[in-house]
């Protein structure tokens, strides 16, 4: 299960579409209160995800073969299925510019609120429902798993953390060197999204099918 998530929360925090939206909110006028909401709110959804999941458990992951437990691998193994043609598509589509999405000319006057409701918006769902399947295997009874989830929701939000922190810390250098980031990320967009949808899909595949015939 830690290996899992380590993988799963390496991909979600390598994203570049929450990563591009964070860096031009911590540009806007009101940048670090912003970055902030988007930050809180984008943990907050982590951490719900996991605390449905341990209230279904119990905290007591499921007996090995049983249906609950060949269910949750199965659906790791549709979402890594899922990944793998979705990046597939991605990478045979033919390439089209595309502009900047609407919301980031009003981005100025956005409200904390509204940040918040996009870090909603634009969290990998499919890689956050991952994660979840593989926190059915929690066993909260000891420690070491509840460091693992723990583990798990911060490093699926490190990137916003480092990016949040640099910016209070020094603002002026920030600005420059994340929107120069910001830049590349939206550059290689597609080639981000392609590689992470198919090594994050078929490691779960991986796994999940070595779960199923083990």
């Amino acid at each position: 299960m830690v290996l899992d998530l380590l993988v799963i929360g390496t991909a979600i925090t390598l994203g570049p579409l929450h990563n591009s939206a964070f860096i031009l909110l911590l540009s806007s006028r009101r940048g670090v209160r912003q970055g902030l909401a988007f930050l809180l709110s984008w943990l907050a959804n982590l951490i719900a995800v996991i605390a449905c999941v341990v209230l279904l458990t119990g905290g007591q992951p499921p007996a090995r073969h049983s249906v609950p437990s060949t269910a949750t691998i199965a659906a790791k193994l549709a979402i890594g299925l899922a990944l793998v043609l979705y990046g597939a598509h991605r990478h045979r589509r033919p390439p089209h510019p595309h502009g900047p999405p609407r919301w980031t000319a009003r981005i100025d006057n956005a409200s904390p609120a509204t940040a918040a409701g996009l870090a909603w918006l634009l969290q990998p769902w499919a890689m956050v429902g991952a994660g979840a399947a593989t926190a059915v295997d929690a066993d909260l009874s000891t420690l070491t798993d509840w460091l693992a989830l723990t583990g798990y929701c911060l490093l699926a939000t490190l990137s916003l953390i480092i990016m949040e922190m640099y910016t209070v810390w020094a603002p002026t250098a920030a600005n420059a060197r994340l929107n120069a980031l910001r830049g590349w990320l939206e550059q290689h967009q597609e080639q981000l999204i392609v590689t992470l949808s198919l090594l994050l899909g078929l490691y779960l595949m991986a796994r999940s099918i070595y779960q199923l015939v083990a």
